[in-house]
Parts: structure tokens; C-alpha cells; sequence
């Protein structure tokens, strides 16, 4: 946690967590404003947690949340209004603490000489002149200003990014490319599902971006504002402006966890936990091995989501724990889903069915977790009823486990690159972006039907970098992407049902089937998944090594 002044009476700072709150007020302050709006990224503690945490050490807390790069004057009015009224010293936080540095500058414009805000930014370690700019034009951002332009732009450095940058070099060393993402830390998110089961430590998902970025690309640690592609400009915050030649597209999704009524105020308490949280899937651990009787349910929402058999291996590996010790007769365990089948390929769910017999699961089909009342632990879902209506079902629960709907990010859902639905609009072979030639995406955000994992990005990123490298013209031909995603069902600790599957719900195995059939529970899938994914994308994918990922050519 570094904490920067700006004045004695107020500190920025990057994300904080709630087990810091004690830290920060036995520091001084006496109050903490929120300036990240819930649901950016899968390390994000909720603000209700801040706030219980805040409240718990006598600090006052407030929720003042604003888009990346879009601080608008009003909420600058706003952030001086509470800088006026609450108990000071005063933190406010966002992700990188630029957000929170923005709006008090904003309001400061007619306060404070402009030399000394932008001074004061500076010695905390915040470039404002954008926000300069911004201000002297009115609040206007001047396109004409660009701060640095690159033959390559990459939006997000998370698997598809890294890997796509590290492709690119591997094809074209030398290439003039920058990945703009505000993180200090780069997750292996397939492995917080093994965290959540036991398995795994939380830590050994976690590596510094900056161990990450490929040498030679340069890192812009900043969040996107907005896209500007008639322009081949980016808008990042504080107002900076970033050209292009090409753009690759890969922001990955953002969780919405205020779709449910009641969740962010007792996520992390009350039994009420998610693997889709680093700070949590440890809790999800502890709920497991706390649990010796009672009702446990695990949720899955609507499609489209990362990782769709995320929520059924958060179940399996815990009904596989209470087996083991005896339990499962005690425990009642329910997988209320709002997709219409167990798992979207039917060729794997007469093995998955095996588990779910054999563990005495209720599964409840086209169920959506509507509500959550923590302190009541009853859980609320909608359903149709046979004739056609809307119901709600009221659960009670001692242990629940949330998947929560998932949408693309905000900059992305009201950008020129968007379809109606909020997805990046491209081509589902090259995914090349339907309007705009000199721009391209993978990863989750994008509107093809491929499963959204790690592995399809794997698969991806080779046929994005290909195609990237022919735009410039060093590369002929036209790279495809046949919609390859894989889900290892962790359906018990030491088996594994390995889906493998394209475009259409096609089976695409990479094995022979004498050595690994995806449809059956596989020990050796299992090692694939702890032994060999980890390390294959640390020093793999990440690395540029293209091992069976090797894109189709086709003529131009």
C-alpha cells in the first residue's frame, strides 16, 4: 500500500484492501472515499467490504465512483464538497489512484493556482497535463496533443495481451508495440478455482506485470477512457491521448455484482463467497472446510461468462472434499444454474451427470440468482414456471458460492468498436474488427461464440498477431481462428473432464483418445491441469511459444 499526499489534508492511493483499514487508521486517517466503481477487475474488494472494514475502525466511508479517464466536472464538485465535510485526514483510492488525483484537481481549479495542483500531482507521482489541457479547453480533450503513438497499441495485459505481444516479437523482433494496462499484478486466473478447492496457494496465481511484459514493449500503466478510431486514437485517463497504427483490442470483462440485489453488501461474510475474487477464493477454502453440515449452493448466471464451467468445478472439488471426510451425507449440495443444460457441449455431460448423481447434487436448471439476504442467508432465484411465467424461489443456505453476471467493460460497451450487445464487433475467423481495418480483439470482450477462456485466448493470440504483422505488411496470407476453447471439470481432486471444443459445440481434442478422452474423467487430464497448464503459460504462452497453437493459414 503506498499512500501519496497531496495536502495535509488529503492522500491518494492505488486499490486498498479491508484488512488495511486498522493500518490506516492507527496512520491517522479518520476518513477513505471510493473512487473505483465495483466490478473492474477480479482482485477488487467490493466498497461494501471497505466500508464494514472502514466502519469496524471507526472511519468514515464514502462511495464517490467514477469510469476510468471519465471524471466528469460534476463529480470533481462532488469529491470537494466531501473534502469540505468529512473528518480529515481524508484517503481516497481508486485503482492506480489516478481517478482520486483527477477529481481533486478538478476541484481545485478555482481554488488553488493551477502551477501548484499540478506541482502538488506531480510530487505524488500523477502527470496532470492532460487534466491541464482539459481544463483550458473548456473540458474538452484536444486530440491534436498525443502523448506517444506506436506502430502496435495493446488494450489490457492480461493472457491475451502478453501473449499477443510476445507472438508478435517472436514474428517481428524489433516491432514498435505498447500495452496500456493500469494492474501491478498479472493473474492466472484458471488457477483460482484450484485456490478455492485447496489446492493451489492464492499466491502462486500472482506474478508482477512487470515480470510479464515482454522485453522491448513498452508498458503504459494507465486505464482506457475511450477509443477514437476514426482518429486511430486512444483516450487514456488524466486525459491522455495515445496513437496507433494498429490497435489489438483484449480488456477482458468486468463482473457485475450489483446485478444481484443484496450480493455486494455480504460478499466475503455470511458464508456468501466467489472463486471469481483473488481475495476470496481462499474464503471459499475455508467456508469448505468449515462446513460439516447444512446447505451449500453453488450459482451460475446467464451466458456470457469466463470460464462457464468455473461454477460446477467450485462444487465438484467441494462435494469431493465433504466425501472424503464423511460428510457429504450431512451436506446438501445444489447447483442452481440460468443456462438450459448442465454444459453447453452434450457430448460431456453424460460423465459430469455421473458426478452429480454420485454426489447427491440438486440441479436446478434455468434458476437465476436474483438476491441475496447475507445476514438471513436465504438466497433468491428467478425461473419460468411451466406456464411460461416468471416465479421467484427463496433458498436458504449456509454456504454460497456466486458466480456473478458478467458484461464487457465500460469503455467498451459505449465505444464506436461495440455491437449492440456491448461486445467488440469482429469477425469470428480473423477477428479483425468489422469496421475498422487497422484494428483487432480477442480475449473475452469480444462478440464470438467460442467459450471465453484462457485457452481459447492461447489460440488466439498467434491468429491475431499473424494478421496484425499482414495489415503492416510483413506477413502474407490470412491467419483463422476456428473457435478452439478448453475447460478442464475439476469433478473430483485428482480427475478431470477435459472439454475440448470449436465453433458450433465440434469436439477438438489435442490428444489421441488412448491417452486422454475428454468425454471421461482422466487422472492425467488432472496433471495436465496442475503440473503442465501453469507452466506452459508462465513460460509459454506468455513467452511466445506457439506449442500446438500454431494458426491455419489461408490465402488473402
Amino acid at each position: 500500500m503506498h499512500i501519496h499526499a497531496l495536502t495535509p489534508a488529503l492522500a491518494v492511493s492505488a486499490q486498498i484492501l479491508p484488512e488495511q483499514l486498522e493500518t490506516l487508521r492507527q496512520a491517522g486517517f479518520c476518513s477513505i472515499i471510493c473512487n473505483r466503481p465495483d466490478g473492474e477487475a477480479g482482485d477488487q474488494p467490493l466498497f461494501a467490504e471497505i466500508e464494514r472494514a472502514a466502519h469496524a475502525a471507526g472511519m468514515a466511508a464514502h462511495y464517490l465512483p467514477a469510469e476510468s479517464g471519465k471524471v466528469t466536472d460534476e463529480q470533481g464538485a462532488a469529491f470537494g464538497a466531501l473534502l469540505d465535510r468529512l473528518p480529515k485526514p481524508v484517503l481516497a483510492y481508486c485503482r492506480s489512484g489516478m481517478r482520486s488525483t483527477t477529481m481533486w484537481a478538478l476541484s481545485q481549479a478555482d481554488r488553488m493556482p493551477l502551477p501548484q495542483i499540478v506541482d502538488a500531482a506531480r510530487k505524488a507521482g500523477f502527470n496532470m497535463q492532460g487534466v491541464v489541457r482539459r481544463i483550458a479547453n473548456h473540458g474538452r480533450t484536444p486530440l491534436d496533443v498525443a502523448e506517444a503513438e506506436h506502430a502496435v497499441l495493446i488494450i489490457g495485459g492480461g493472457a491475451a495481451g502478453i501473449a499477443t505481444a510476445a507472438s508478435l516479437l517472436a514474428r517481428a523482433p524489433g516491432l514498435d508495440i505498447a500495452i496500456v494496462d493500469p494492474a501491478d499484478v498479472h493473474y492466472y486466473q484458471p488457477g483460482w478455482t484450484l485456490v478455492g478447492g485447496g489446492v493451489f496457494d492464492a499466491a502462486r496465481t500472482a506474478h508482477t506485470m512487470a515480470s510479464v511484459i515482454p522485453r522491448g514493449v513498452q508498458w503504459i500503466k494507465a486505464a482506457v477512457a475511450a477509443f477514437e478510431p476514426e482518429r486511430n486514437a486512444v483516450i487514456l485517463d488524466g486525459c491522455r491521448v495515445v496513437r496507433y497504427g494498429q490497435l489489438v483490442v483484449c480488456p477482458g470483462l468486468k463482473l457485475d455484482w450489483h446485478a444481484i440485489a443484496g450480493l455486494s453488501d455480504t460478499l466475503g461474510s455470511n458464508g456468501v463467497t466467489s472463486n471469481y475474487l483473488y481475495h476470496l477464493a481462499p474464503y471459499t477454502w475455508q467456508l469448505v472446510r468449515s462446513l460439516r453440515a447444512g446447505q451449500a449452493i453453488f450459482t451460475q448466471p446467464p451466458a456470457p461468462i469466463k470460464c462457464a464451467g468455473a461454477p460446477q468445478k467450485a462444487m465438484y472439488l467441494a462435494a469431493d472434499h465433504w466425501k472424503r471426510g464423511g460428510l457429504l451425507d450431512q451436506v446438501q449440495v445444489d447447483f442452481c444454474s440460468a443456462a438450459p443444460a448442465l454444459f453447453g457441449v452434450p457430448e460431456y455431460v453424460p460423465a459430469l451427470m455421473e458426478y452429480v448423481n454420485a454426489y447427491g447434487i440438486g440441479l436446478h436448471l434455468g434458476h437465476t440468482l436474483s438476491a441475496v439476504d447475507g445476514p438471513a442467508r436465504r438466497a433468491t432465484f428467478t425461473r419460468l414456471n411451466a406456464g411460461g411465467e416468471k416465479e421467484t424461489i427463496t433458498r436458504a443456505f449456509d454456504l454460497l458460492h456466486v458466480v456473478p453476471p458478467q458484461v464487457a467493460p465500460d469503455f467498451v460497451r459505449v465505444s464506436p468498436l461495440a455491437d449492440a450487445a456491448g461486445w467488440i464487433d469482429v469477425d469470428p475467423a480473423t477477428l479483425r474488427h468489422r469496421q475498422w481495418a487497422n484494428i483487432h480483439a480477442l480475449g473475452d470482450a469480444i462478440n464470438t461464440t467460442n467459450a471465453k477462456t484462457a485457452a481459447a485466448a492461447r489460440k488466439q493470440a498467434p491468429v491475431v498477431a499473424h494478421n496484425v504483422l499482414a495489415a503492416l505488411g510483413q506477413r502474407a496470407g490470412v491467419a483463422r481462428y476456428d473457435g478452439y476453447g478448453a475447460c478442464p471439470l475439476t469433478v473430483e481432486r485428482g480427475k478431470i473432464v477435459l472439454a475440448e471444443f470449436s465453433y458450433g459445440g465440434k469436439l477438438a481434442p489435442s490428444f489421441p483418445s488412448w491417452l486422454i478422452d475428454g468425454t471421461r474423467p482422466s487422472r492425467l487430464a488432472w496433471l495436465l491441469k496442475e503440473r503442465i497448464l501453469p507452466p506452459l503459460y508462465w513460460r509459454g504462452m506468455l513467452k511466445g511459444r506457439e506449442w500446438l497453437a500454431k494458426p491455419a493459414l489461408a490465402d488473402a
